[in-house]
């Protein structure tokens, strides 16, 4: 599942983010893991698409995310479900806190990728679309693919 690009590794991504949710802003997040996880993660296994960002105190946290345990770990291994810090400057975090507190507003991951050998997580802020929205964007999506065909 790994897909190469400009240095970029990607391990996981939720697809489901964009159709569910109107992304407005998107941002990379360093994470702080441990090493069974990051060698858990160079095999391609996560999952994200339970999980979501959260501030707590005045540190943003990914909360829900799968990192399966290492297949040769030992009994050090990491919990597959426990909470992962997330590494942002102060006024992204702030930024984002402001956007949480507004009506509507949630922290949706996109992709876990390895960009220059560091771990980055990429979430975006946004609000959960109302299922006549899906439909909406379903048609223009399908009128899209229509025209590109007729050429």
């Amino acid at each position: 599942m790994a897909a190469r690009g400009k240095d970029i590794v990607t391990v996981a991504r939720n697809r489901r983010a964009k159709h569910d949710y109107e992304i407005v802003d998107t941002y990379e997040a360093g994470l702080q893991l441990t090493g069974t996880e990051v060698k858990s993660l160079r095999e391609g296994h996560a999952t994200i698409a339970e999980g979501y960002v959260q501030i707590k105190g005045r540190e943003a946290w990914l909360v829900g995310a799968y990192i399966p345990e290492y297949r040769y770990g030992n009994i050090n291994n990491h919990p597959p479900r426990r909470d992962r810090k997330l590494l942002l400057h102060r006024h992204q975090i702030d930024r984002v806190a402001g956007k949480l507190k507004e009506q509507g507003f949630t922290a949706v991951p996109m992709a876990i990728y390895f960009k220059q050998g560091k771990a980055k997580l990429e979430f975006g802020l946004g609000k959960g679309k109302k299922k006549y929205d899906k439909r909406h964007a379903e048609r223009e999506k399908s009128a899209r693919r229509a025209m590109r065909d007729a050429y």
